[in-house]
């Protein structure tokens, strides 16, 4: 458990000796990788941000001491762990108008050898957070009339990718959830969009082996990977209060690899 989930908190929170009074944010996978780098750039915009994460303990607990954002631990793939969580982080820093839907997991695997396990492991999780988390906080939003809600997809949920049917389908069923959500919530002062990032220099990425890494570096026409930090300032901006004319729409973050 989070340090600081139980510390008692209003609408401000201490980030680095001082107190932040923008909204209040909630990143899924929020520690680690392009989340990591999207909580820190809402930080950064002034918004006050909890990171969400399930599994990795030690690096939630590291990027917690380093970077002062209180994090909590839950499975955004159960419906009644999310309504507890969301609960408790908005008795830490208010009712939240900012949700990044970003947690993923990859079980990949060519369709004809997949268990149900894996598949459904990855739907559960990549696309069943997106109702769970959502379901959460969008009755709020809809009250005070405001609202940013940003769903992290892939390239390969454009294009799709040989071993990744069940990570593929999840990722491109976002963008129907982020287009059906944008259209009932328009008038309500509540965007929704999403980002489809393509390959970026990430722990995940940086395992591939060489050979296979230098072949996809070398489909990206820009002839290099992307950077967490391209992701997030996307994301920042769209999480603006300024961005509200944007809704419904998908921004790819690829490297012009994929062309819709």
């Amino acid at each position: 458990m989070s340090k600081t989930e139980n510390t008692a908190g209003g609408n401000d929170t201490t980030v680095s000796g001082g107190t932040r009074s923008g909204r209040a944010a909630i990143v899924t996978g929020g520690t680690r990788g392009l989340g990591a780098a999207i909580t820190l750039a809402l930080r950064d915009a002034g918004h006050n941000v909890a990171a969400i994460y399930h599994s990795n303990d030690a690096a939630a607990s590291a990027f917690e001491d380093r970077h002062r954002v209180p994090v909590f631990k839950w499975d955004v793939g159960d419906f009644g762990a999310c309504a507890e969580g969301i609960a408790r982080v908005e008795r830490r820093i208010g009712p939240i108008d900012i949700l990044v839907n970003n947690a993923g997991i990859t079980r990949d695997g060519a369709l004809h050898k997949m268990t149900p396990e894996q598949w459904w492991e990855v739907i559960q999780t990549n696309l069943g957070s997106m109702f769970n988390m959502t379901r959460g906080v969008i009755e709020g939003m809809r009250t005070r009339g405001h609202g940013r809600i940003v769903n992290i997809s892939s390239i390969n949920g454009r294009k799709g990718q040989a071993g990744q049917s069940n990570y593929a389908a999840a990722k491109a069923g976002i963008l129907g959830f982020t287009k059906a959500l944008a259209l009932e919530n328009a008038r309500k002062g509540i965007t929704v969009n999403a980002v489809a990032p393509g390959y970026c220099d990430t722990e995940m990425v940086a395992a591939v082996p060489p050979d296979v890494l230098q072949a996809i570096v070398a489909g990206i026409p820009v002839g290099r990977l992307g950077t967490p930090d391209e992701v997030a300032r996307t994301v920042a901006f769209l999480a603006a209060d300024g961005a509200g004319f944007i809704t419904g729409a998908t921004i790819d973050v690829n490297g012009g690899q994929y062309l819709s």
